[in-house]
C-alpha cells in the first residue's frame, strides 16, 4: 500500500468514510448492495497513509440504522466520531446517548437513496442544534442559487460533501453556483470537504481537473472552512482510487504548507470535537 508523498502533521483527520459489514442488514430502500468493508480493514488504510483521527459517515444503505456505524466508532475509543442519519422524531434522550457514542452530526443525503426530503432539515436542526452538532448536507451543487436560502435559514453549521457535489463541474471558478457556494462559506458556519473527485469528474483520473479546479480554489482562499476525506471503501467505483494518490491532490491543492494542518488537523478538531 503507497504511502503519501508529504508528512502528514499530528491529528491529521479523515472526515468522511464509511463502514460496510455483512453483520448488518442492509434497508430495504438500499440502492445497491456494498462490499464487506469493515473498520479493521480501513485501520490499515489509516495507518498506511499516517491518519489519526477518522469520522465515519452512515451510508445511505442502511438507512436510519446507525449501528454499523457506532459499532465503527466504538472501535476507535478517543479516534472516531460519527455523522448519523435520524428521523426527526428522534427523542432527547436518544440524542444524549449518541453523543455520548461519538456522534457529531445529522447527514441530509439529497441525492437518490436518501431517506429524507428537504422538508426535514429545519425539524431536525431544531432537535440536534443544542447539542452542538452540524448538519451534513449532500446536493447537486449546481443547485445552489435554489437551495441556498433554505440552507441559510438553518441555525447551526452545516458540512457540505465532496467539494460541493457539482453533478456538473462548472468550467470556471467564476460559475454563479459556486459563487453562491463560496459567498455562504464567507459566513463562517459552513464548511466543504474536498473529498471524492471521481464521484463527479469529467475529466477523469489522476488529477480530476475539472473537480480539482473548485478544490483549488476553496483550499486556497478557504482553508479554514475546508476538510479532508477518503470517501474510503470508494463504494461503486471499479477500480477502486488510490487512497494516497487521493491525499496527494490536496498536497497540490493548497497554497501553503501551513495550510496543510488547518485542513487535516485544526478544522475538524473544531468541527467534530476531537481533543487539542
Amino acid at each position: 500500500m503507497r504511502a503519501p508523498s508529504f508528512d502528514l502533521p499530528d491529528g491529521a483527520c479523515d472526515c468522511h468514510v464509511h463502514a460496510y459489514d455483512d453483520a448488518y442488514p442492509l434497508a430495504p430502500s438500499a440502492t445497491f448492495k456494498p462490499p464487506h468493508a469493515p473498520m479493521s480493514d480501513y485501520a490499515r488504510v489509516q495507518q498506511a497513509l499516517g491518519l489519526t483521527r477518522v469520522v465515519v459517515v452512515q451510508p445511505t444503505g442502511y438507512g436510519f440504522d446507525n449501528r454499523c456505524t457506532l459499532a465503527a466508532v466504538a472501535s476507535m475509543p478517543g479516534r472516531a466520531r460519527a455523522v448519523v442519519m435520524l428521523h426527526p422524531s428522534v427523542s432527547d434522550e436518544q440524542l444524549q446517548a449518541l453523543h455520548a457514542a461519538g456522534v457529531r452530526g445529522v447527514r441530509m443525503m439529497m441525492l437518490p437513496g436518501g431517506p429524507l426530503g428537504w422538508e426535514a432539515l429545519a425539524p431536525l436542526a431544531a432537535k440536534i442544534g443544542p447539542w452542538g452538532w452540524h448538519l451534513n448536507v449532500q446536493f447537486n451543487g449546481c443547485d445552489f442559487l435554489q437551495r441556498l436560502p433554505w440552507l441559510q435559514s438553518l441555525q447551526l453549521p452545516v458540512v457540505l460533501d465532496h467539494t460541493g457535489k457539482f453533478l456538473v463541474p462548472p468550467g470556471s471558478t467564476d460559475d454563479a453556483a459556486f459563487q453562491a457556494l463560496c459567498r455562504w462559506l464567507d459566513t463562517g458556519r459552513v464548511w466543504v470537504k474536498l473529498s471524492a473527485p471521481y464521484e463527479t469528474s469529467r475529466l477523469g483520473a489522476p488529477h480530476y481537473a475539472d473537480v480539482g479546479l473548485l478544490a483549488r480554489h476553496l483550499a486556497r482562499h478557504y482553508p479554514e472552512r475546508c476538510l479532508w476525506a477518503s470517501n474510503w471503501p470508494h463504494p461503486n467505483q471499479q477500480p477502486a482510487p488510490n487512497n494516497a494518490e487521493l491525499l496527494n491532490l490536496l498536497g497540490s491543492w493548497v497554497a501553503r504548507a501551513a495550510d496543510l494542518p488547518q485542513i487535516l488537523v485544526h478544522n475538524p478538531a473544531k468541527v467534530y470535537g476531537f481533543e487539542a
